[in-house]
């Protein structure tokens, strides 16, 4: 029997993740006016073995399995839906204005190592294969949310970045060469543990 959902609380390391997922293509939706929020969590196929560690890490407050999207005959998105909680009540308010994902004024206080590493992989990739450094694809966002994310950078772990614009209108965090060894020490613990990150990460 399922336990009753007002009992299911988020661990540390959950709140943490969440923070990762919601700085990059995690989602939190509410379906009444926000007293409780469900995580949706969806990517490509081809990065399943990372959909199954969050599955994993989420555990008892999931309902139901791992789900994939068919396209032509073939499944090219897999992922899962958590339970509707309070628990994510606080996210849900601290990441959402107006329905539309925004950076907490104090996300500082909840950017940690694990929280950076979900997010570089959901977000993040190499610069390219000539260029020993990182971006962050941080298109939703705007510029001056994105100097809030550079000053929790800075202050939490000595990245410097810059912010650049792409095609136009879109905005992306651009980790300067001599810190990108500083971002690598940070995340390669856990980006490593995945197969499907390979391709990120700087040979």
């Amino acid at each position: 029997m399922v336990q009753d959902k007002k009992s299911l609380k988020l661990s540390s390391k959950q709140r943490e993740i969440t923070v990762g997922l919601m700085l990059g293509d995690g989602h939190l939706e509410t379906q009444d006016d926000g007293q409780t929020y469900r995580l949706k969590v969806e990517h490509s196929v081809n990065q399943l073995d990372y959909v199954e560690w969050l599955y994993r890490q989420f555990g008892s407050l999931v309902p139901g399995k791992i789900y994939r999207r068919l396209r032509h005959g073939q499944y090219v998105h897999c992922g899962f839906r958590t339970y509707s909680l309070g628990s994510f009540r606080f996210y849900g308010k601290q990441f959402y204005q107006n329905k539309k994902k925004v950076i907490p004024k104090l996300i500082a206080k909840s950017l940690t190592p694990l929280a950076l590493a979900v997010w570089f992989m959901d977000d993040g990739s190499k610069k390219s294969n000539h260029h020993r450094t990182y971006m962050f694809h941080t298109y939703s966002f705007s510029k001056l949310e994105l100097k809030i994310l550079q000053e929790a950078l800075i202050n939490n772990f000595d990245i410097q970045t810059t912010i650049q614009r792409q095609k136009d209108k879109y905005w992306r965090l651009y980790v300067l060469s001599d810190s990108a060894l500083k971002l690598e020490k940070v995340i390669l613990p856990q980006v490593r543990l995945f197969k499907s990150m390979s391709h990120k990460l700087v040979n």
